[in-house]
């Protein structure tokens, strides 16, 4: 038996800012006939995950590229792998039987042929919350969030915590663990309405609009006169140069991303580093898949935090596969509060 599967591709290697164009929805036949000895699993997708991260697996060349297997150059034409939430349509494993919600590396399209080895697991039925928690504060996300926080920062109650690109999926997650450990957390987002969405919804204790600021270093020196003890970096560039200038002695700075540079080859940051040198400054790129060690303990804690009310996670949730290719540009564009989600089908 066959299923038309629907799916994105790109058409070419991306080099600069994606647009529409860049993109195509291609239709294969997908067989759901599992030989019993096999241990592939059939999933229908439901949601799947749009990160700022496939930009670099979509172009011609990048030294991420090489760096880890969820990485790895996508071929023009072919399926793009990502996290997703899915129902089991046919396994033959005795880990996974029909109807199971699972979640793990799926695909931007309808349906996932998921090989023995990929990631993959059952999600817990106990958890009362959307499906699509899973995807953003209870996946990836969330982890990169926790462990590039706790793990990496290594932050004390009290100490003053930077938080760039504040209002995305990952950032306004890290303003908050820091918060309920007794920070105190600026962060930076390019519009008013982010601006009041981190101070009002999420309970940062200021924020700023970084496009109205004519010098990022004087800004942050306006937002902690006693200067910057933990600095959460998703954009790199001109705000890294910034935060370092302000940063504190032995001061802790995670690198999560760097959204500013990854489609504009000129935009590479040059911290002072006589800064870096005298002050102590710890400086630590990272990758979520780093701390499944950790993983237990982020989802046990989280998932405490969600239930007591004392974490909110934000999503925006497009629907259909077809908007996969906006949404992913969107994140470029800053179209986005809190996490990028695609609702492939419905539960």
């Amino acid at each position: 038996m066959e299923v038309k599967n629907k799916y994105v591709a790109i058409k070419a290697n991306i080099n600069g800012a994606p647009e529409e164009s860049d993109f195509e929805i291609k239709v294969e036949n997908l067989s759901r006939i599992v030989e019993p000895e096999s241990k592939e699993v059939v999933i229908k997708n439901l949601l799947v995950s749009i990160d700022p991260y496939q930009i670099n697996r979509m172009k011609s060349q990048s030294s991420s590229q090489t760096s880890i297997s969820y990485a790895t150059a996508i071929t023009p034409g072919e399926v793009i792998d990502t996290y997703g939430v899915g129902r089991v349509l046919v396994s033959h494993r005795p880990d996974f039987k029909k109807g199971d919600l699972v979640a793990g590396l799926l695909t931007w399209g309808e349906y996932t042929i998921v090989k023995e080895g990929s990631l993959l697991s059952k999600l817990d039925p106990n958890l009362a919350f959307p499906l699509s928690y899973h995807v953003g504060v209870l996946g990836f996300s969330g982890l990169a969030a926790y462990s590039g926080f706790f793990e990496v920062c290594k932050p004390k109650p009290g100490e003053k915590v930077f938080v760039s690109a504040a209002s995305g999926s990952i950032g306004h997650l890290v303003g908050q663990y820091a918060k309920l450990l007794g920070c105190y957390v600026v962060g930076s987002a390019g519009s008013q309405e982010k601006v009041n969405f981190l101070k009002e919804t999420v309970g940062f204790d200021d924020a700023f609009n970084y496009k109205q600021e004519t010098d990022l270093k004087s800004a942050l020196k306006r937002c902690f006169p006693q200067g910057i003890d933990v600095y959460f970096d998703n954009v790199g560039g001109k705000m890294l140069e910034a935060a370092v200038a302000n940063m504190n002695s032995f001061g802790r700075v995670a690198i999560c991303g760097v959204i500013s540079e990854y489609t504009n080859a000129s935009t590479r940051a040059a911290p002072d580093m006589k800064d870096i040198v005298y002050k102590r400054i710890r400086i630590q790129g990272f990758l979520a898949a780093d701390f499944m060690p950790v993983y237990a303990d982020f989802l046990s804690k989280t998932v405490e935090y969600l239930q007591d009310g004392k974490l909110k996670t934000i999503e925006d949730i497009s629907q259909g596969v077809e908007s996969i290719p906006s949404a992913f540009i969107g994140l470029f564009n800053g179209d986005n509060i809190g996490k990028k989600i695609v609702k492939v089908a419905d539960e």
